[in-house]
C-alpha cells in the first residue's frame, strides 16, 4: 500500500507542470488553527500552531509524501536552513498526511532532527485548501504549498508549486522581511536590544 502510494504522488509531480501553483490560502487570510500529532528527531510529540505563534512566525509547509525523491530533497533544504530560521524567532514545521510512525523515521533520517514533521489531517488539508488531485479527484495527500504565518496569526507569504525550487529561500526571505520590520520597531523601543538581535542574526 505504502509503494502505491508513493507511485501516486510521484506520478502526480511528474504530471502536474513544476510552475503550476495550487489552489492555497491568500497573503492576508488567517491561518486555520490547528493541533497535530508531530515527530521531532524521532519522538512522537503535539504540535499547536497556537503556542508556536507565541515564540514568533511559523514556517508551515505542506509536502506530498515522506521518503519521495522530492520531498527528501525539500527537507534536506529545510534542514540546512533551520538555524537561520530559528535566530530570527522563526519555527519551521513539515506537515504531511503519513502514518506517524514513517514521519518519525523521515524527521532523523531526512529532516536531520533539525525541525519537526506533523500528520496533515484531512481537516487540515481542507482549511489550508491544499489537496493534492490527480486527473481532478484529491488522493487525500496534500500538494506542495509553503506558508509563513505571522505571530498575529496572519499568512503573509505563499509559495505553492509542485516543484521544491522556491519553497526555503521565499519562505526565508518572508521571515527575514518580517523580521527587518520588528527591528524596525525594535530600535525605536530598545535601542540596545535590536542591536543585540542584528548581531544574533549575522
Amino acid at each position: 500500500m505504502r509503494s502505491l502510494l508513493n507511485v501516486a504522488c510521484l506520478f502526480t509531480a511528474l504530471v502536474l507542470p513544476l510552475g503550476m501553483a495550487q489552489a492555497a490560502l491568500p497573503v492576508g487570510a488567517k491561518a486555520p488553527a490547528f493541533e497535530t500529532q508531530a515527530a521531532l528527531a524521532g519522538k512522537n510529540s503535539r504540535f499547536s500552531l497556537a503556542t508556536a505563534l507565541k515564540k514568533g512566525p511559523v514556517v508551515l509547509y505542506f509536502f506530498p509524501a515522506a521518503f519521495t525523491p522530492g520531498c527528501t530533497v525539500e527537507a534536506h533544504e529545510f534542514a540546512e536552513a533551520t538555524d537561520d530560521f530559528n535566530r530570527m524567532g522563526a519555527t519551521v514545521i513539515g506537515m504531511a498526511a503519513d502514518s506517524i510512525e514513517d514521519l518519525n523515521r523521515f524527521s532523523v533520517k531526512e529532516c536531520r532532527n533539525k525541525f519537526a514533521v506533523g500528520v496533515a489531517t484531512p481537516a487540515m488539508i481542507k482549511g489550508y485548501d491544499v489537496p493534492l488531485k490527480m486527473i481532478g479527484i484529491s488522493s487525500g495527500r496534500t500538494d506542495r504549498t509553503s506558508y509563513v504565518i505571522a505571530p498575529d496569526g496572519k499568512i503573509i507569504f505563499v509559495h505553492s508549486e509542485m516543484g521544491v525550487a522556491g519553497h526555503v529561500k521565499g519562505t526565508m526571505a518572508a521571515v527575514k522581511d518580517a523580521f527587518v520590520f520588528f527591528i524596525s520597531g525594535a530600535k525605536e523601543r530598545n535601542p540596545a536590544a535590536a542591536q543585540a538581535l542584528i548581531a544574533q542574526l549575522s
